[in-house]
């Protein structure tokens, strides 16, 4: 009898799917996420003042920097990483497409005399290494920013452009944000929210690129802000499509046990676990 046939998962596939399915689930357009405004950027900017500063110097203390390093962040924001990392290392080139964080960061860097940062307005499935960069680059870091539609041809390109480590920082389990979204979206919309992919289809995509990454979970809290509960209440609604009465309340329900009050400030938080996927190229 001949051995049963062998079939390989195609975690590249797998990938696709999950952000085809939760692409589709949103059917509304948040106009926050809109990252070429500035006032969406400069929302964010504020939003991530202090809030990630215990996430950003794990970030810096995992990576193998030195004076002599030349720095590629992509997906940089409004310089999260990019600033606090420019004062350790020779140079960082930041890639964001949005042309609001691109400005808000050029703004902190000019303000903070910093100078040895280079922005590319691009996103990077359209970056051109040749032509954009000056490769190779002895860390690439690309965190929080993995939406690209071909992610194996993106975690290829970031390989080709890196002569010591890359550094990939992805979600291992659902996030905060994203549990809110999986508990709201059917009672408001009637239809299921669908989880995007996470970092054992990163794992899986490497492995079979013949890349052995290794991981670690480091701990990642989310946390929202706001000034009264009007403005939590308006945020909300728009985050997650509210436009009735009924939805309103909905949402005015489900965040009513995670409120808590200090001082004047309104916030909710929550935690959940961030993978570090690194290997030498």
């Amino acid at each position: 009898m001949s051995p049963a046939p062998v079939y390989e998962t195609d975690w590249t596939e797998i990938w696709k799917y999950r952000q085809g399915l939760q692409e589709s689930t949103r059917t509304h357009s948040d106009s926050s996420h809109n990252w070429d405004k500035k006032e969406n950027a400069e929302r964010y900017d504020r939003n991530a003042s202090g809030r990630y500063d215990d996430r950003v110097k794990r970030t810096i203390e995992a990576l193998p920097l030195t004076p002599h390093s030349r720095v590629l962040d992509i997906g940089a924001g409004p310089g999260v990483l990019a600033l606090p990392l420019a004062p350790h290392v020779q140079q960082v080139t930041a890639v964001e497409p949005g042309a609001g964080m691109v400005e808000v960061l050029r703004k902190h860097a000019e303000n903070e005399g910093i100078r040895n940062i280079t922005c590319i307005q691009k996103l990077w499935e359209e970056t051109d290494p040749a032509r954009d960069l000056m490769p190779p680059y002895d860390i690439v870091i690309a965190s929080l920013s993995l939406t690209m539609p071909d992610i194996r041809e993106a975690l290829s390109k970031m390989d080709a452009v890196c002569s010591g480590s890359v550094h990939l920082f992805w979600f291992a389990d659902m996030p905060f944000w994203e549990r809110m979204y999986a508990d709201l979206w059917e009672p408001l919309h009637k239809i299921p929210y669908h989880p995007g992919p996470k970092a054992d289809c990163l794992f899986g995509i490497l492995y079979q690129m013949g890349i052995f990454a290794d991981v670690t979970m480091l701990p990642m809290k989310k946390e929202y802000r706001f000034r009264n509960r009007e403005e939590m209440q308006t945020f909300f609604c728009k985050r997650f499509g509210a436009t009735t009465p009924g939805q309103a309340d909905i949402i005015s329900s489900y965040l009513e046990p995670l409120i808590q009050v200090s001082g004047e400030e309104y916030s909710i938080s929550g935690d959940s676990t961030l993978a570090h996927i690194r290997w030498n190229s």
